[in-house]
């Protein structure tokens, strides 16, 4: 382990995670302050966060990057605190929670190996914290819960509790019981070991451990073996000595437990008021007892480029270097920042990497630890670790970094598809040269922000989550790159499909005296099933690129070399639509039959028949605009209740279920996404300002007929 700061058995690499306006930030900046990494707490509400650090974020008090951390901890309850030997060194990702910047969750759930999953207390589980949760079910992440804001009015954490248990998990487990709650929220009792906690001092540092109150001693009691249960189910030893009378020991709960964990058997949850400066010391604890290290985790399995064949690395500083950029940041002090995570292996600062992803290769100039926008240059990065790469010039978000002659193919990030665009053009000549490189720079960042041409006017359309992600980017421009620009109304991203099997042929035949052009097919098209997020026919089965192509030629009708030519006609006819010039999607295309010509067969003329004949064919299966459905949920006072469901219902909305949230009620509905523009506003005069609302998207629908003829008639 020879120039290592810390063994691997010592670091943690987990993400704070947590629907928007849960307590996140303020969560992390407890971190910072009580692992010694900030000598001063910055508050959300001042504009002064340490992980909250672009202009942006802080005029608006939320998190919309990404920002990592790393920091030192030692148990709450060592007592040499300076001791070196008795540090962990943890890894932190704080994300965002609004769902227009989800893609920065759904790459961090990637690249940690654990996550702690921040509640509202008045609120419990909200509709990002359900998306986040399933980011990390699919990425195989071990979590611990911690219910927040138990100082606020209103604050329950047995119905937070419950609320993770009805919409999470049935496998989360209370780790602790409050002492009070609301504005008697004092501390908690620690079920495992049976102590009860205060936090005193100037910022809550000192973590004071005493009996538990009488008034909570028979809760604790019922609490802790509910507890026990939980851990010996999940270790058939342990479970028959238990029912044996035998009452296991510290020890043998607490591993067994932290494999529970590690194999997502179990969530435990703990509480408190990071605001308050009450429980987060605790949380920490957690996370060097529970939450796996890198040696806990599985190999990280991959493809070999060379010959297709799976290859797997473990976490050990002696297996060839595997490292995968999740994330691309401009810095305006060193350019751009390639954050990686090393799998396996190191590598030193000067040294080249092999990118396997693009077949190239790359010097890596400097390595860079962060502390949010502040810099620690190192020299060498291990296995485990969590760094910055200043100065690669061709490596993007979800590339593999390797050793050339060990060369792996980690498995790509999948990322959601843009569901909003907007016109977009620069005010002078000036700002057009500048306005290429600024989105080139910014859709290298961030892969859900595209950018395209509109093919009949040559507009610029830049296309990303919601209005507010479009409206970030677009200040960013400003601010970053100086481009001044004018920017159209929100436009939403419709789709197209077909609801019948059609056929049709498809003949592109062309004489000019010499060599002529000669393409024939015969093509059917199906209608697919579409693919709902989240439940994905397989592995490798996004929504958008969810088209079949199948080649039914048989005894050389058509020519091996020009399939590849009629499957990029089609795909091109695609892209071009056929009710209003919108993407079709869900599709499955077979080439049947056709014809060519010795001499005057060609590539060319093979796509243009093919091009020709699925439009036909398109025309002739009922095509039909798809449009977005979000998923809302607005949460309004009482008395207002009436007038929102109402207005939910004109926009197309259906209720699907009404909850109580504190004293407000929380209104779940699935409207469309053409009818959600500027709802901010006409929810703020509806409620006097007291009401709010979140969206996400779900699925495509199809458009009903009599608002589709005015989405194509306002296309013409």
């Amino acid at each position: 382990m020879a120039g290592r700061d810390y063994p691997l058995e010592k670091v943690r690499n987990f993400g704070i995670i947590a629907h928007i306006d849960a307590g996140k930030t303020t969560t992390s900046e407890r971190v910072l302050y009580y692992t010694g990494s900030q000598h001063k707490i910055g508050e959300v509400h001042e504009g002064e966060t340490t992980t909250d650090w672009m202009e942006q974020e802080r005029e608006r008090g939320i998190t919309i990057t990404a920002a990592a951390i790393t920091c030192f901890w030692s148990r709450t309850d060592e007592k040499d605190k300076k001791d070196a030997s008795k540090k962990y060194r943890f890894n932190i990702i704080d994300t965002p929670g609004h769902i227009d910047f989800t893609v920065e969750v759904k790459r961090s759930m990637r690249v940690l190996d654990g996550a702690i999953v921040v509640f509202d207390g008045v609120a419990g589980v909200e509709p990002q914290s359900e998306t986040n949760w399933r980011y990390a079910d699919e990425a195989n992440v071990p979590r611990v819960c911690f219910i927040n804001k138990l100082d606020r009015m209103g604050a329950s954490f047995e119905k937070s509790f419950q609320s993770i248990l009805d919409r999470l998990s049935k496998s989360a487990v209370r780790m602790q019981i409050p002492i009070g709650a609301e504005e008697h929220f004092e501390g908690v009792v620690d079920l495992m070991h049976m102590k009860a906690y205060k936090f005193e001092g100037n910022m809550g540092e000192d973590v004071i451990e005493m009996e538990i109150p009488e008034s909570h001693k028979s809760d604790a009691a019922m609490y802790r073996a509910q507890l026990i249960e939980k851990i010996v189910e999940q270790d058939d030893a342990l479970m028959t000595a238990y029912l044996d009378g035998k009452e296991p020991t510290m020890e043998e709960l607490q591993s067994t437990l932290r494999k529970a964990v590690i194999a997502n058997k179990i969530f435990p949850v703990y509480t408190g008021s990071a605001l308050k400066n009450k429980g987060v010391q605790l949380v920490l604890d957690a996370v060097v007892d529970y939450l796996p290290s890198p040696l806990d985790m599985p190999p990280v399995k991959g493809i070999d480029p060379r010959s297709g064949e799976e290859v797997t690395r473990h976490a050990s500083d002696e297996e060839p270097f595997t490292a995968l950029a999740f994330k691309l940041q401009a810095d305006p002090f060193v350019g751009q920042l390639t954050f990686f995570r090393v799998y396996s292996g190191t590598i030193e600062a000067g040294s080249y990497l092999y990118n396997s992803t693009t077949g190239t290769k790359e010097r890596l100039g400097r390595i860079v630890r962060l502390q949010a926008n502040n810099r620690e240059e190192v020299k060498k990065v291990y296995a485990g670790e969590i760094a910055a790469a200043v100065g690669l010039k061709d490596t993007r978000t979800s590339h593999t970094l390797c050793d050339e002659n060990n060369p792996i193919q980690l498995e790509q990030i999948k990322f959601p598809e843009p569901v909003i665009s907007l016109r977009i053009e620069p005010r002078t000549k000036a700002d057009q040269e500048k306005m290429g490189m600024a989105m080139k720079k910014l859709a290298d960042e961030d892969p859900t922000f595209k950018v395209s041409t509109d093919a009949e006017t040559m507009e610029t359309l830049i296309a990303g989550m919601g209005e507010l992600h479009l409206e970030i980017l677009v200040d960013r421009m400003k601010r970053e790159f100086g481009v001044e620009a004018n920017v159209g109304k929100p436009q939403v991203a419709y789709r197209e499909t077909i609801q019948q099997e059609a056929e049709a042929e498809g003949k592109y035949i062309k004489q000019t005296g010499g060599k002529g052009q000669y393409g024939h097919v015969r093509l059917r098209l199906k209608p697919l099933e579409p693919v709902i997020e989240g439940k994905k026919i397989s592995k490798n089965t996004t929504r958008e690129d969810h088209f079949e192509f199948i080649n039914s030629i048989k005894g050389g009708v058509i020519p091996v070399e020009f399939i590849p030519a009629v499957e990029k006609g089609v795909r091109e006819a695609m892209e071009r639509g056929i009710v209003a010039g919108f993407k079709l999607v869900d599709i499955s295309v077979e080439l049947y039959d056709g014809s060519y010509h010795d001499v005057d067969s060609s590539e060319i003329a093979f796509k243009i028949a093919a091009s020709m004949g699925f439009q036909d064919a398109a025309r002739a299966a009922k095509p039909v605009l798809l449009e977005p459905i979000m998923k809302v949920e607005v949460v309004v006072p009482e008395k207002f209740m009436g007038d929102i469901t109402g207005s939910l219902n004109s926009k197309r909305g259906q209720i699907e279920g009404i909850d109580e949230r504190g004293l407000a009620r929380a209104i779940k509905a699935k409207v469309p996404l053409s009818e959600m523009f500027g709802y901010t506003t006409a929810l703020r005069s509806m409620t006097e300002g007291r009401a709010s609302f979140t969206m996400e998207f779900d699925h495509y629908e199809v458009v009903p007929p009599q608002v589709a003829a005015t989405i194509v008639a306002g296309r013409k």
